[in-house]
């Protein structure tokens, strides 16, 4: 055959119907909706194949530059966490996330909470370069003083300055159980602790809205989304209700999500947060602004046996994060579930985004996923489920109000039970543990750290959203 001919071969136009057909003749007799169509924790179906769709750009915040890869900084010992700061920036990452003790994201260990410990870890890191973002934690009002007091003391140009300070009751709420005040006392002294820094001017994320913790407690998707949008817009309340107009702040205000091996649902979640976040700035009378994300795979989806699986999962999760997005990423060490990680596991995990970035070019594209029939009907199907959800919180007096009233502990419950029941039934696997699971334990290297007590004293009390583990969820299965 000469290229002429293959230049003049027609081919038939495809159509569902005709796949649909081979599909049926493929599976020999097996039930289609059984074998090839499947259903997210939030219900909805899942097809095998979705023509193609009209694309739906929904890109970084800043499309034209790269995402900012995150490395945790998370040990107890100030002095090792400053040395693996600055090899970490070093060898490529482009921003550190602090984590400190007591945090509902420090998953037991953290940088002590105190400024000494916050100074020592930063010291030497060139902060007009990087991306710097603290994780919710217990004292996070207080540490937002203690990097204040530590800029004006190294000179810090303020107009260079990217950084997250990660304030969200809601999460810590969630996270820990318990607020030190009560909602109420809440409401009333948050905006005008903020004030000054809006007056500044600094080009930070001063709140966000932190879905990490109702994730990994067991959330579907949509539970994520609409938690995460319940507590962005009760943050916009209590703003508003202290007579700081919301255009001027929105630009302030910041979103993280967990992503993790669900590949597709990954990517839309974090592109339904962008459409979501839009319609609610809408809705309040703001010229809308892009939603800046920052994702971090997930700790539920971490296998304790096989460790080295998790690496596999983190990086399909970490996929999915630059594809869907994501503004900065950052990957858990894939030794995490047996304690601190030590420099090979945090090597890997800040390797592996760079060669995503550096080799793979995910970056290069605005939006990759955008025209793709199963990402724009997955996007939303995301948004109606999250938006459900959403309605459900606000119906239920925001999203500190149903926390306290474990509402929204109860439906996460619910899920993570299905999950369970699926994974047991033999409905879902998990590698590694139910399906090729591993003979020999082999020996995980780590820092050996001792874990640090949470909180303790509040005025208010919830039913703890503790971290639920998929292979655990495995039971008898494995």
């Amino acid at each position: 055959m000469n290229y002429g001919s293959i230049r003049q071969a027609a081919f038939p136009d495809p159509s569902l119907e005709a796949w649909r057909t081979l599909a049926q003749k493929a599976l020999k007799g097996a039930d289609f909706e059984e074998t090839l169509v499947s259903h997210g924790d939030d219900g909805f179906r899942i097809e095998p194949l979705y023509p193609r769709a009209e694309p739906h750009l929904l890109p970084r915040a800043n499309p034209a530059k790269p995402w900012t890869v995150v490395q945790r900084i998370d040990d107890v010992d100030p002095v090792r966490a400053n040395k693996q700061a600055l090899d970490d920036i070093a060898q490529g990452a482009t921003g550190l996330a602090l984590v400190f003790e007591g945090a509902p994201n420090a998953f037991g260990y953290g940088l002590p909470a105190t400024p000494d410990a916050l100074a020592t870890a930063l010291e030497g890191v060139p902060l007009n370069k990087i991306h710097l973002r603290i994780d919710v934690h217990p004292q996070t009002r207080m540490s937002v003083d203690w990097l204040v007091e530590h800029l004006t003391r190294k000179s810090a140009d303020p107009a260079k300055l990217d950084i997250s300070l990660g304030l969200d009751p809601a999460a810590l709420f969630g996270g820990t159980g318990r607020l030190r005040m009560s909602i109420e006392a809440l409401a009333a002294s948050m905006p005008p602790s903020l004030a000054h820094f809006f007056d500044m001017g600094i080009p930070a994320i001063l709140i966000e809205a932190d879905g990490r913790v109702y994730h990994n407690a067991g959330a579907s998707e949509a539970q994520e989304l609409g938690a995460v949008l319940a507590a962005a817009v009760s943050h916009l309340r209590m703003i508003e209700a202290n007579r700081q107009p919301l255009q001027h702040t929105v630009p302030y205000l910041g979103f993280a999500l967990s992503v993790d091996q669900d590949q597709l649902l990954s990517i839309a979640k974090i592109r339904a947060l962008r459409q979501l976040w839009t319609r609610v700035q809408e809705l309040s009378g703001v010229a809308p602004r892009p939603a800046k994300i920052h994702a971090e795979t997930s700790y539920r989806m971490m296998a304790f046996k096989d460790c080295e699986t998790n690496i596999l999962r983190s990086t399909i999760a970490a996929f999915a994060g630059a594809v869907g997005g994501a503004d900065s990423l950052s990957i858990l060490p894939h030794t995490i579930t047996h304690g601190l990680p030590e420099g090979f596991a945090r090597r890997i995990s800040r390797n592996t985004q760079l060669i995503l970035a550096g080799e793979s070019k995910l970056d290069f594209v605005v939006d990759p996923a955008a025209g793709s029939g199963a990402i724009e009907a997955l996007t939303e199907e995301l948004c109606r489920a999250a938006w459900t959800e959403f309605q459900a919180i606000e119906a239920e007096g925001g999203i500190l109000q149903s926390l306290k009233d474990n509402r929204l502990q109860a439906r996460i419950k619910a899920t993570a039970d299905a999950r369970g029941e699926a994974i047991q039934g033999g409905k879902r696997d998990v590698i590694g543990t139910t399906l090729y699971p591993v003979k020999t334990e082999r020996p995980v290297q780590i820092i050996r750290a001792e874990k640090r007590a949470g909180l303790t004293e509040g005025a208010v009390f919830c039913d703890q959203l503790s971290p639920l583990f998929l292979d655990r969820l495995a039971g008898d299965a494995a």
